[in-house]
């Protein structure tokens, strides 16, 4: 699931203040005036979290139901990673030019017709083209959400109420993946996403019953130009990058690489020129703050390129069926539950830096263990490995985020979550494409015949040098962390009205 997408800024806060009715009176607050609302928010929210855990573990069922490859298939997670940084900057200005409540009516429309289109899709380029209009639609459900229950808690019981999204936040990563096996093996691939029209029509019943009225808020000037360079410069680089995993000489590698570089590098002076700009580039004049979200990109392409390997790994190799697969990678999760609130706790004592160098040597240390995992290695060693991963990045993840919120200059602070979340997306699509493509790249390299026995060890192969590439990639995060210094306080005179982040918001983030 994309975690930062659900922390929100402040400044969509802001969007939503004058359109959100709240008690005026703290002591008169009532769970019962907002548990409707809330719950329809929560709805629509699940539906898109639990997407986003599902699609893994139904790779190796979409190559052979599409007879394609897993470099296309990738893409299906790549495309829809890339909608969502589409989007997710844009929510704040579709939230004032349009009300918050039709802005999220609209995403959750979307992004069930979408999950509709690709349960009916009848070939592999469908398939990418559906799951990009459910990025689109998805990437907004879950700010513009949390910024909604956010303003509808008074600020004493916005702990409570934040803590009850907490709740679907930490199952659906456990959830999903069980989910989607037991859809695959007891229905059809189809109802990973059939299932959401169900949902998706019940979340939109409830948003229009429950959801307060909004009006429209002052409109800020749109980022065109930047709205146009930054699908095109990411969606190239990402083909360039997965392309790059055969080789990186080839032609289509270097037009995805040239084509993407060009359209990144205009897209970083239209920002910097920008009064408005999609992204605020200005931040990273910081240097904490560049250590610091370098750092986290770094992190992510070793853990969740990874992850997409697991599913094939347990599928292709160990024979396992999607349930048992998702039953696998249940210890992750829970893992990983347990060492978020543990890592929160000890950031506030001992900072970020020694959860980071703990946190991604845990990493590094399971990806080495599945760098040397073969046919025969026992599930005890795997399920260990899968806990170790988890638990490091419930370590890591959070205290990154948020040393890098608390090292961003204050008068850009509400500008800084739009784009660590939408940067997110754009590390982990690249993370999925190069690694996918790295992997399908060895395992070629290290079959040398049609034998059986000689595909099977090309296979292990392929996943143990993938695996140890990313092991590397962790490794090198970890000596990253050393650099990570404490960020210098800022005077509390130099934040912007409304810029500074509540620490309920911290949870999704």
């Amino acid at each position: 699931m994309d975690k930062p997408a659900i922390y929100w800024l402040e400044k969509s806060v802001e969007n939503v203040k004058e359109q959100t009715a709240v008690p005026q009176e703290p002591a008169e607050f009532s769970l019962k005036a907002i548990i409707l609302p809330l719950l329809a928010i929560i709805v629509g929210m699940i539906m898109v979290i639990l997407d986003s855990t599902v699609v893994n573990v139904a790779i190796p069922n979409l190559v052979q139901y599409f007879e394609t490859d897993l470099k296309t298939i990738q893409w299906t997670v790549t495309g829809y990673t890339l909608a969502l940084s589409a989007v997710i900057p844009l929510a704040g200005w579709l939230t004032d030019r349009f009300g918050a409540k039709r802005v999220f009516l609209f995403t959750i429309a979307m992004f069930t017709l979408g999950s509709v289109l690709c349960s009916i899709a009848q070939s592999p380029e469908q398939l990418i083209i559906y799951r990009i209009i459910q990025g689109l639609g998805g990437g907004m459900v879950a700010p513009i959400g949390m910024a909604m229950v956010f303003r509808l808690a008074p600020p004493e019981r916005r702990g409570s109420i934040m803590g009850m999204l907490g709740i679907p936040m930490l199952l659906a990563p456990a959830l999903g993946p069980v989910l989607s096996g037991w859809f695959i093996e007891s229905l059809s691939w189809h109802w990973i996403f059939l299932i959401n029209l169900p949902i998706g029509i019940a979340a939109f019943i409830l948003c229009i019953k429950f959801l307060p009225d909004t009006d429209r808020g002052r409109t800020p000037a749109l980022d065109l130009l930047g709205m146009i360079l930054a699908p095109i410069a990411f969606s190239m680089l990402a083909y360039g990058v997965s392309e790059g995993g055969t080789s990186w000489t080839s032609a289509t590698t270097l037009t995805g690489v040239i084509v993407g570089g060009v359209a990144l590098i205009l897209f970083i002076i239209v920002e910097l020129r920008h009064q408005n700009p999609l992204l605020e580039l200005r931040v990273f004049k910081s240097s904490d703050f560049s250590r610091g979200i370098i750092l986290a990109w770094v992190s992510q392409v070793a853990l969740f390129g990874a992850m997409i390997l697991i599913p094939l790994y347990l599928q292709q190799i160990k024979g396992y069926t999607a349930l048992e697969t998702g039953l696998i990678l249940l210890p992750q999760a829970l893992a990983s539950g347990v060492g978020m609130p543990l890592g929160g706790r000890l950031f506030d004592k001992i900072g970020a830096r020694p959860l980071a160098f703990v946190g991604l040597g845990i990493i590094s240390g399971a990806l080495f263990i599945l760098s040397s995992i073969t046919a025969e290695t026992g599930l005890g060693l795997i399920i260990t490995a899968l806990v170790m991963m988890g638990l490091g990045m419930g370590l890591s993840m959070m205290p990154l985020n948020t040393h890098v919120l608390n090292a961003a200059p204050r008068k850009l602070v509400g500008r800084v979550t739009p784009l660590t979340a939408a940067a997110q997306q754009v590390v982990v699509s690249f993370a999925v494409a190069g690694l996918t493509g790295f992997l399908t790249s060895r395992i070629a390299d290290n079959t040398t015949s049609t034998e059986p026995t000689a595909i099977v060890h090309g296979l292990v192969a392929g996943f143990n040098d993938t695996f140890f590439l990313a092991a590397c990639i962790a490794l090198f995060g970890c000596l990253l962390s050393l650099i990570l210094r404490k960020p210098k306080p800022m005077p509390e005179e130099e934040l912007q009205n409304g810029d500074k982040p509540d620490p309920a918001m911290m949870m999704g983030h």
